[in-house]
């Protein structure tokens, strides 16, 4: 069965899984790869690992471009994706309007799960938070971290803390049963970041990359887009 090769960051996941079928509907292929930290996804790509497509940051995407791993002309934006808050479902919203009630809420908790510091949009995010507030030491212990964002939500999920709490970009909680977005991040603390799509430019099946990325951009998948997380 012929499949087109993506390399992507975990939060455009939820999305490309609900394309998924209208895209073989159109083109006869499947989609086959890994999403996870944005970084660890260019590094695969960096190695060779092979592949059509890539859904990673915009700043990725254009170091990719410097690289001539990417096609410039392909490069297309999908939407913005915030980092937030998650928390089982059945347990009581966490609401936070500021820095204070932000640093309340993570000291309130007795297990954080995040992705990967120091190769995860979100997880890079949430190091830089804790340092902000002055409590990276503080909750060092209580951070579980994951590989990915998807992961992370997957053990809050299950989690049995009394009092766990998650930090990822929204499009991953949305899309991982057993959790629920509880809030963005407050103003001086929030992120916002732009993922987009691009063919690779040693694609083996160019012309089906190309046409993905045209379903994930499509007008008429706005809505689709914003359930999946994206604004």
């Amino acid at each position: 069965m012929t499949s087109l090769n993506i390399l992507s960051g975990g939060a455009a996941q939820g999305l490309v899984a609900s394309l998924a079928p209208q895209f073989k509907e159109m083109t006869g292929f499947d989609i086959s790869g890994e999403f996870g930290a944005v970084g660890a996804m260019a590094e695969k790509l960096r190695q060779g690992t092979p592949t059509d497509i890539v859904i990673l940051t915009a700043a990725i995407v254009a170091t990719l471009v410097e690289e001539n791993l990417v096609v410039p002309a392909s490069i297309a934006e999908i939407g913005l994706v915030e980092t937030a808050l998650a928390v089982r479902a059945g347990d009581p919203q966490v609401g936070v309007k500021d820095g204070a009630s932000l640093r309340a809420a993570l000291l309130a908790a007795d297990a954080i799960f995040v992705p990967d510091p120091k190769v995860s949009t979100a997880g890079i995010h949430v190091a830089k938070v804790l340092q902000q507030l002055g409590i990276a030491d503080e909750v060092a212990a209580r951070l579980k971290i994951y590989p990915n964002g998807a992961t992370a939500m997957r053990y809050l999920a299950t989690s049995d803390a009394v009092r766990p709490i998650g930090c990822t970009q929204s499009t991953e909680i949305i899309s991982t049963p057993g959790v629920v977005l509880s809030g963005s991040l407050p103003p001086g603390c929030e992120l916002s970041t732009m993922y987009t799509a691009a063919v690779t430019t040693k694609a083996a099946y160019a012309k089906p990359a190309q046409s993905l990325i045209g379903l994930l951009t499509a007008p008429d998948q706005r809505a689709r887009r914003e359930r999946a997380g994206f604004r």
